[in-house]
C-alpha cells in the first residue's frame, strides 16, 4: 500500500465535513486504512513522533481515524458522546502545520462511540493525554483543525522556538507565554 502525501493547512479537503462509512469492512475501507496505517507508520519512521492519523490528511473525506499508541487501533465513524468537565491545556501540534504548535484547550475527558473494523459498535472512556488526541482526531473528521481553537494569549508558536523556550517541559507542561522586554510604565 502507497504512503500518501500529508495535506496540509489550506488544502480545502482539510475543511471539509467527512461522509459516514457505511461499509466498515468494505474493500474500499480496507484500502483507505491501509493507506492511513502505511502514512502513518512512515511518519513515525522518518520523525519520531505521530500518535494518529484522520483519513481526511491523506485526502479521504471518510469518518475514519487510525491511532498508533501501544497498540494499533482503528475507530469508524468515532463520535464524543460525553465529556467530562474539567479542561486542559496542550500545545498541539499536527502533521497537516508540521513547523506549528498551536495551544488550546481540551476536555480532560471523553466517552467516543465507534465502530471497529468488523462493523461492531464500541465505546471508550479516555482521559488526558488519549482524551485530547481524539479529540484533536475526531475534529478532523468535521472538517475543525487545531488553529481553529486557539487558547489564551500567543496561542501560536513556531516549532523551532516553541522546542527552544518549552520542549523541556513537553507539550502538556509548558507554562503559558509571558511577555518579554519592557515593564510597563518603565520608561
Amino acid at each position: 500500500m502507497p504512503v500518501h502525501r500529508i495535506r496540509l493547512l489550506g488544502d480545502p479537503l482539510l475543511r471539509t465535513g467527512c461522509q459516514a462509512v457505511t461499509k466498515p469492512n468494505s474493500p474500499a475501507v480496507r484500502v483507505v486504512l491501509d493507506g492511513m496505517k502505511e502514512t502513518l507508520h512512515d511518519w513515525q519512521a522518518r520523525f519520531g513522533s505521530g500518535r494518529a492519523i484522520a483519513a481526511p490528511q491523506i485526502g479521504a473525506p471518510l469518518r475514519l481515524v487510525y491511532v498508533n499508541v501501544d497498540r494499533p487501533w482503528t475507530l469508524i465513524n468515532p463520535e464524543i458522546i460525553d465529556i467530562g468537565t474539567d479542561d486542559f491545556t496542550v500545545w498541539d501540534d499536527c502533521f497537516s502545520f508540521p513547523d506549528l504548535l498551536v495551544r488550546v484547550s481540551r476536555a480532560h475527558e471523553i466517552k467516543v462511540r465507534y465502530q471497529d473494523e468488523t462493523g461492531t459498535e464500541q465505546e471508550v472512556q479516555l482521559e488526558g493525554d488519549m482524551a485530547e488526541l481524539l479529540q484533536h482526531e475526531i475534529d478532523h473528521l468535521d472538517g475543525v483543525l487545531a488553529v481553529d481553537r486557539p487558547h489564551g494569549l500567543d496561542p501560536f508558536c513556531m516549532r523551532e522556538e516553541w522546542d527552544r523556550l518549552y520542549g523541556k517541559e513537553g507539550r502538556y507542561g509548558a507554562p503559558e507565554p509571558r511577555a518579554a522586554g519592557f515593564t510597563a510604565g518603565v520608561l
